[in-house]
């Protein structure tokens, strides 16, 4: 408290809207800003970083400071973003730092120059929204010194290597995936020219090593597995890919029209991480083209304001160039549970304008350190409109909640979204019976489905390291419900071994929509155990 009322003291006093500080809890919380200097022992540093950038990955060795703890012997590049200028003053930048001598855990530093996005809070606020309901970077912002110089204000983005992958998914050494088209070599003989990093299955093996990263350096086998189960045995698609997350990642795109990832054209700026289960799990890339700023969703002409604010919930569903959406959508139960994740997205962070205040927060913290910056790729006009005004004669970039607002509103009109889901309440599972002799010795699981329910399930493990089981709920009168057909469902859950745990989420459906209980069964399930329900 007494450390908090002083910082607070100090902005009143000095007029700052960043806190700067080195003991910060973690790398990337957004309350703070980042201080990063960098020394060079070349003076010609810039003409090195070019010319490593257009000759493979290379990186120039350098002097790193990290709110004042020192690395020697870093590597630095220039990131192999789109914002690239030969010659550039204010180029994205990317960090390895010393083996074995991590920042916090962290390995390496993502140095983003926002290019495209003149309110600078894109990435930060689309992450932060994505991190809701699936595995995804985090985002917060650095200053960056070059040799004593104010270099430029970034966006500071997690890598996605070895603490995220550890964090997010219990191991780092599965094969890792980056959805990135090569920009050294020409389109290999007999591949598609167009179809990119659209998992699109291949027999020729060229053919990935145009539109993919092997990250981790692993083979190319279990990616090729991957498209040829999306495109010849589409039913057997959960053995090797995470569907729901996928679905989730799908979700979010089309919501908050990131067009720069697999949603758009190119097919790029994605993940595909192969966990221990065996399943690859989709993961977001760079956020800073989010809601509206990149336009192209095909290899025609970027799509107006109207058309980007209008995109179709359902698009590429009907797009074989497009094979994981093709397939998905296809399935009625996946297809329920995109709109589902849509419905959801839409409505915690957008159908009442929950995303404008977040976006203001961050911009307020970030002017005064932003403002200094004497390469800063916009000026304050723009900087200050952003939020509410399309910026730039050439590349037409939307006012975020000017764009997001009525995006929104459409999609709350949609057919596919206006449907009404089952409605879940009451869930809960049964007490022990008062008066009774008998201890509770399974888990007698309730929930109200209304809007017509047919077909309600409870998702239960006893373990947070096995993976959720399945079983029907009832509403027949006999299956732990109240009367047949009153919308009370019920199912009876019986523990396995000396388990006294249990953690589940019921999802319900009617014949056109999906509904889940916690909305954000990801990370928050209910929970009960043998010894309350017996008290």
């Amino acid at each position: 408290m007494k450390r908090l009322l002083v910082i607070t003291f100090c902005m009143l006093l000095c007029g700052i809207g960043a806190v700067w500080s080195q003991n910060q809890p973690d790398f990337y919380d957004t309350k703070t800003v980042q201080a990063v200097s960098i020394t060079f022992k070349e003076k010609n540093w810039r003409d090195i970083l070019d010319s490593l950038r257009y000759n493979g990955d290379g990186l120039l060795n350098g002097t790193v400071e990290i709110n004042k703890q020192k690395f020697e012997n870093a590597g630095i590049r220039y990131r192999s973003a789109r914002g690239f200028q030969i010659g550039g003053k204010h180029n994205s930048l990317y960090v390895q730092l010393p083996e074995g001598k991590p920042y916090q855990g962290y390995a390496s530093l993502e140095l983003s120059n926002a290019v495209r996005d003149p309110s600078v809070v894109r990435e930060v606020l689309a992450a932060e929204i994505a991190r809701k309901y699936m595995p995804a970077p985090k985002a917060n912002y650095a200053k960056v010194m070059v040799n004593g110089n104010y270099y430029g204000f970034f966006v500071n983005i997690e890598s996605v290597n070895g603490k995220f992958l550890q964090t997010n998914f219990g191991s780092s050494d599965g094969d890792l995936y980056r959805a990135a088209i090569s920009t050294t070599q020409a389109v290999p003989d007999g591949c598609p020219k167009e179809s990119y990093a659209s998992l699109k299955y291949e027999e020729n093996q060229a053919c990935y090593t145009y539109s993919y990263d092997r990250v981790n350096k692993n083979a190319w086998n279990s990616l090729m597995e991957l498209t040829d189960v999306l495109a010849n045995r589409p039913a057997n698609i959960e053995t090797v890919l995470n569907v729901d997350r996928a679905l989730w990642m799908l979700a979010f795109n089309n919501v908050t029209v990131n067009l720069n990832s697999y949603t758009g054209f190119p097919t790029q700026n994605y993940y595909l991480y192969k966990d221990a289960r065996g399943q690859f799990n989709l993961i977001l890339g760079d956020l800073n083209f989010a809601f509206g700023s990149y336009k192209r969703i095909d290899s025609g002409s970027d799509l107006e304001m109207k058309p980007l604010i209008q995109l179709d919930p359902l698009l590429h569903a009907d797009n074989k160039d497009k094979p994981l959406l093709n397939q998905l959508l296809s399935n009625e139960t996946y297809r329920k549970m995109y709109l589902s994740h849509m419905r959801t997205i839409l409505h915690d962070n957008f159908a009442k304008g929950q995303y404008e205040k977040r976006a203001k927060e961050l911009q307020d913290l970030i002017k005064k350190a932003w403002t200094e910056d004497p390469n800063k790729e916009y000026n304050i006009t723009d900087f200050d409109q952003s939020l509410i005004a399309t910026v730039g004669k050439r590349s037409r970039i939307p006012g975020l909640t000017e764009f997001m607002a009525q995006r929104a509103d459409f999609l709350k009109q949609d057919a596919n979204l206006s449907i009404l889901p089952p409605d879940l309440t009451a869930v809960k599972v049964l007490p022990r019976e008062k008066y009774s002799q008998s201890k509770a010795e399974s888990f007698k699981i309730q929930a109200k489905a209304g809007q017509f329910a047919k077909n309600v399930r409870v998702f239960y493990r006893f373990d947070n390291t096995q993976p959720f089981l399945e079983a029907p709920m009832q509403d027949n009168g006999t299956s732990n419900d109240e009367k047949a057909a009153d919308e009370i469902f019920g199912a009876e859950i019986k523990p396995e071994g000396s388990a006294r745990l249990i953690e589940y989420y019921i999802v319900a459906e009617n014949a056109k929509a999906m509904s889940f209980d916690p909305p954000r069964y990801m990370y928050e399930r209910h929970k009960a155990s043998l010894d309350e329900l017996n008290k």
